[in-house]
Parts: structure tokens; sequence; C-alpha cells
């Protein structure tokens, strides 16, 4: 692996870690659990986010839209996503599964963004501006969901001029085929760097 991270210059972006994609009990973790099980996708998440921490890497979580009521009620055109979260509340804001994972909580210095509306990170958020203020140039994205919230984050900041790095066990999508195509398909159209968690430590800790 030949990327390099200056710290002063290089974000984690840690896209929804919300009970309910990530603890037992949520709502969404019984679709993710096969996958994420597999990748061993909780202690990539814990090693990523430690080692990012210990190379001064600056931490920015990049939440979803937590529903609340009377949410989508009167737009024009909700997507299937939007639609379904609605009708089953996902992250729910005030209840449990909105909350934070326990272990992926900010901590002082983390930046958390404001919440995102679809799939990407940036669009109608202060991400963008967030990033420019802090002068950094490379993003490392992590979290969930493979092919959609991580996919379109990560298209957004290559629009944006960021260099993108996918971590590709750092992640989970619903079936094995979702994260083929996030990874082997779609990811290597515009990301500059697709790595596993172990490969990204070592890049780290080699600093």
């Amino acid at each position: 692996m030949t990327e390099s991270y200056p710290a002063a210059r290089t974000a984690l972006l840690f896209v929804d870690p919300y009970n309910d994609f990530l603890s037992e009990g949520g709502k969404v973790w019984p679709r993710l659990k096969g996958v994420a099980e597999k990748v061993g996708l909780l202690d990539n998440l814990r090693a990523v986010v430690a080692t990012a921490r210990a190379a001064g890497i600056r931490v920015f979580i990049v939440p979803h839209r937590r529903w609340e009521p009377g949410d989508l009620e009167s737009w024009q055109h909700p997507n299937p996503y939007q639609k379904n979260a609605a009708r089953t509340q996902v992250f729910a804001r005030g209840s449990w599964g909105g909350e934070w994972h326990p272990d992926f909580g900010p901590q002082p210095g983390d930046i958390v963004v404001k919440e995102h509306w679809a799939s990407s990170g940036f669009a109608n958020t202060d991400l963008d501006m967030l990033l420019k203020q802090h002068d950094i140039a490379r993003v490392i994205v992590i979290g969930l969901i493979a092919n959609t919230c991580i996919e379109c984050t990560s298209r957004f900041a290559v629009e944006l001029g960021y260099h993108v790095t996918l971590v590709k066990d750092a992640t989970a999508a619903f079936s094995e085929e979702a994260m083929r195509a996030a990874h082997e398909i779609n990811g290597p159209t515009f990301a500059h760097a697709i790595v596993t968690t172990q490969e990204l430590v070592d890049a780290l800790s080699a600093r």
C-alpha cells in the first residue's frame, strides 16, 4: 500500500454509527448481521477509529436523519429507503435505535456533521464546509451501508475534489452481492484506494 495519510489533512468519516445499524436489537442489524459478522465489522470499526485517533486524524461523525413524526408526509418524491425508514421509524429521534452505538459515539475533538436526508453525507449538510475549514484533502470513509450511504458519500467527495479511501471490511451491506458491487464493481470507478482494515492500520501506524 503506497497511500499516505498526513494527519493534518486527513479525516475519518464515520457514517451512521447508530444502534439501529450496529447493535443487537437494532432495527436494521438483522439484515446486516450476516455480512457484518463475516467481515468482522465491529472489531474493524474499533480498530480503524482507534488507529486514526492515535495517528492524530480527526473523526467526523456523518449521521443520517433521525426520523421524527411528520417526516416526508408532504414530500413530492421520497425515495424507497426514506419511505421504509418512515414506516419502520429507523433511527427515530429520542429512541435507543437513534442513539450512537456505545463504542462509536463522538469524543472530544470529533465533529458531528448535520444529518443527511438521503444517502449522501454531503448533500444538504455542512460536511464540505467543515472539511474545508479544517484544510482536509483526504477522507477515509467507514460505516454503513456499503452500497448506499458509503458509496454515495464517497462519490460526492470525489466530485468535490477529495482523495477517497474505502475500507472494505469496515462496512457492511444486506448481501455479499451488494458488497461485491460496492468494492469490486462500483468502488474502482471512483475511489483512489480500496483497502482492508489491516492495510489501513499498517499504513497509519507506520507514519
